[in-house]
């Protein structure tokens, strides 16, 4: 993560770095004002979180802001120019991952000095920060009935079973037509058993088809699962076709919620967190407030022995080596460079996509130019702290501190991939305003700045706007998450989970081909 400790604000535009050669705007700046303590004057009109040239760069030379490369100037620029992707162009420049050359230990504090939350302790001694009974689907076929099964559960009918958080479909569009091997379906696969055995579950039902490619059988074997109690399986051409399978399925549920039910949230170490850090929606303020506030509150949590679970690989491409560094050993170095080099060389060659260059139009409107630019503010969510393990998309995490998971950068595919490896929470970080919640692990929404948190106040948790208007300082905010997190692991319920946000986020990511 970049040095943010020379972070300072002047006037209109902020400084980030000594060495940088752009400032950034802090509010809309007008042509012909003068930026305090830089000595330019703009010469174009510059929105806010855009950045504005300090001095003349002469075409070629890197661009740095954090004193890290986010481009090269694709023509000569004035100073007091804004820059961006019509005058900042991405291109690919030697990075040296030096795995492990800075890897620090982080010092995990004593059990007995751990802060604690209020979680449900299940049999296994995992523990759930929520309680829900969950529905999957093996194939789309079924996406139908198993959300007419959790339709049936209303507020009313569940009424009686206050500590049961609802019933939820997890529905998805894959599941045959597909590869019947290899990684595709080992994906998938894993994924909905990530689901099926998730922690904030207390029971769940797998609902198939019958003849689809992705048998629940293979993928009972393939995960090392058996039925039980908690884990039903039905297929609905042996049930009775729809109206018979919805019947049973709602039956089955009514087993399991007294069950469900009787539990209890008792205090517990932050150290059974595993936070999936997101960002989405991002502008020029998320690599200065909410992103680095967001990696501080990591570096906590891992101190007191939690998990974080950076993703979206397209997203820190071009800031890798600063992960790679910082790795525990050479091993894990790699295998993050390895990940990446899957996506450059196998995935997405010749595409159109994200890691090639261009980020999304909301991102380019709210002022980032790139993915390089991206990927400087997505890395700081991870904090400062080594890097201790690669897990492929929806893999089990079991090693404690900073991980990484090859996922998308698109949201709901990377936290589905981070919930089915066993996130229990999620932090999203975002600049323009994404309206994003999931199930059953609940989202933490964080704004970058103060003008968008006020206009959506109903779906975001936290402003980190107040680092750059002056009203607490990044370890304050990063504290205030941090606090965030203990109180909605405790049950708090955050924004989007008022609004009933999360039954149409579970989207496995589909990487094979379709037949």
């Amino acid at each position: 993560m970049p040095d943010t400790s020379a972070k300072k604000r002047r006037g209109p535009a902020i400084r980030l770095h000594d060495e940088d050669n752009v400032v950034i705007a802090h509010v809309p700046i007008e042509p012909g004002t003068d930026i305090p303590g830089e000595g330019v004057r703009t010469n174009t009109p510059v929105p806010a979180g855009y950045k504005i040239a300090t001095r003349a760069i002469a075409s070629g030379e890197a661009i740095r802001k954090y004193n890290v490369t986010i481009g090269f100037a694709s023509k000569d620029i004035r100073a007091g120019s804004m820059l961006h992707n019509h005058n900042i162009e991405f291109r690919e420049f030697d990075r040296a991952p030096n795995h492990a050359a800075e890897y620090v230990p982080t010092q995990v504090l004593p059990v007995h000095e751990q802060a604690v939350f209020q979680g449900i302790v299940r049999a296994d001694g995992r523990v759930a920060t929520r309680n829900y009974i969950g529905i999957c689907s093996s194939v789309n076929c079924s996406a139908t009935v198993i959300r007419k099964i959790a339709e049936h559960f209303t507020p009313d009918r569940l009424a009686a079973y206050p500590n049961v958080d609802g019933v939820v479909a997890f529905a998805h569009g894959l599941g045959c037509g597909m590869e019947m091997s290899g990684e595709p379906m080992q994906l998938l696969r894993r994924t909905i058993a990530g689901f099926a055995t998730h922690v904030n579950l207390a029971g769940a039902i797998i609902v198939g088809l019958g003849c689809e490619r992705n048998q629940i059988a293979g993928m009972m074997q393939q995960e090392g699962l058996s039925t039980g109690p908690r884990l039903i399986n039905m297929t609905m051409q042996e049930t009775g076709g729809t109206r018979a399978t919805i019947a049973m399925g709602v039956a089955e549920v009514e087993k399991l919620l007294p069950e469900a039910n009787d539990v209890r949230r008792e205090p517990v170490s932050v150290s059974h967190l595993k936070i999936g850090l997101q960002c989405g929606g991002s502008d020029g303020f998320s690599s200065i407030t909410a992103n680095p506030a967001l990696g501080h509150a990591v570096d906590i949590l891992c101190r007191h022995g939690g998990t974080a679970i950076l993703s979206e690989t397209p997203e820190i491409y071009g800031v890798e080596h600063t992960l790679t560094r910082r790795a525990c050993s050479v091993e894990v170095g790699e295998k993050l460079i390895e990940r990446i080099n899957w996506w450059k060389n196998e995935y997405s060659p010749g595409r159109d996509v994200q890691i090639n260059g261009a980020v999304s139009p909301g991102n380019q409107i709210g002022g980032l130019a790139n993915i390089l630019e991206k990927s400087l503010g997505s890395a700081m969510k991870g904090g400062t702290g080594p890097l201790m393990e690669v897990y492929r998309y929806a893999e089990k995490v079991s090693q404690p501190g900073l991980v990484f998971m090859d996922t998308p950068g698109f949201d709901p595919v990377s936290a589905t991939g981070q919930i089915a490896g066993g996130a229990n929470l999620i932090c999203f970080t975002t600049g323009r305003g994404s309206m994003f919640g999931s199930k059953p692990a609940p989202a933490i929404k964080i704004a970058t700045n103060t003008p968008m948190y006020q206009r959506l106040t109903e779906d975001m948790d936290l402003n980190a706007g107040t680092i750059i208007d002056g009203g607490a300082t990044l370890e304050e905010v990063g504290l205030q998450i941090f606090e965030k997190m203990i109180s909605v692991a405790s049950g708090e319920k955050t924004k989007s989970e008022e609004l009933g946000l999360g039954d149409n986020e579970f989207v496995p990511w589909s990487i094979g081909i379709m037949s």
